[in-house]
């Protein structure tokens, strides 16, 4: 069901696919053990939803703001690939859920950097 105040950046393929992402990491990391609450989990999980806050912050700005919120987002993806690789390392996830983890990451950065690269195209016309 689609609200009836909605607004523009969440037509956002990308940012959809964040917000999808963020639900993916919440529910892995409650798998994680209870001593890492406030420590991997929380950081999993904030990196997580950096993402697509960022989407959503940096939207309503200038060109060169979005991109620098966009660039922001990728360093959260980033993030979140050594959230997923120290997990794995401790046991928390096996290989494929890492594996799928960096899939995701991976579709999600192609997409930022090409709207990123379209975005400064633009600009430089």
């Amino acid at each position: 069901m689609k609200c009836a105040f909605h607004f523009k950046f969440e037509d956002l393929q990308v940012y959809q696919k964040a917000m999808d992402f963020g639900e993916v990491i919440d529910v892995i990391v409650k798998k994680f053990p209870a001593y890492e609450l406030y420590a991997l989990s929380s950081q999993f999980r904030r990196a997580a939803d950096s993402i697509a806050l960022n989407i959503a912050e940096g939207y309503p700005g200038s060109d060169a703001q979005f991109v620098k919120y966009i660039n922001y987002a990728i360093y959260s993806a980033n993030e979140c690939v050594s959230c997923s690789t120290k997990a794995r390392r401790r046991l928390y996830i096996n290989f494929d859920e890492d594996e799928e983890n960096r899939n995701l990451i991976s579709e999600w950065t192609k997409m930022m950097s090409s709207l990123r690269k379209k975005i400064l195209e633009r600009k430089a016309k």
